[in-house]
C-alpha cells in the first residue's frame, strides 16, 4: 500500500486496483481499510479531505522513509537469495 501511495494520493479503490496490478494480490475491503487505519495511526499515511464519497490518502514523510528502508532491506535479501541460487546452481 505504501508503494502504491508513493506515486501520489489515492482513494481505497485506486489503491486496491494498483496493488493488484503490480503485485497480483487482491485486497478485500476489510484488509484494505484495516491496513489503512493501522498505517494512519502509525503516522505513515494521512487521510485527505473527502472527494465526494471517496477519501484519498497520501504518504507522509515518515511513510516515505519507512518504505525506502523496507525496500532497501528487501533489495539486500533479494541479492543474497540470488547469490545463493547462483552458488547452488554452479555446484550442480
Amino acid at each position: 500500500m505504501l508503494t502504491s501511495l508513493a506515486e501520489g494520493p489515492k482513494h481505497g479503490y485506486a489503491i486496491t486496483t494498483d496493488v493488484e496490478e503490480f503485485s497480483g494480490v487482491k485486497l478485500g475491503p476489510g484488509t484494505l481499510y484495516g491496513a489503512l487505519s493501522r498505517l494512519e495511526s502509525r503516522g505513515l499515511i494521512e487521510a485527505l479531505p473527502a472527494d465526494d464519497r471517496r477519501r484519498p490518502y497520501r504518504l507522509t514523510a515518515a511513510g516515505s522513509a519507512a518504505l525506502e528502508q523496507e525496500l532497501q532491506e528487501l533489495k539486500t535479501i533479494t541479492r543474497q537469495g540470488l547469490d545463493r541460487l547462483r552458488v547452488a546452481e554452479a555446484a550442480r
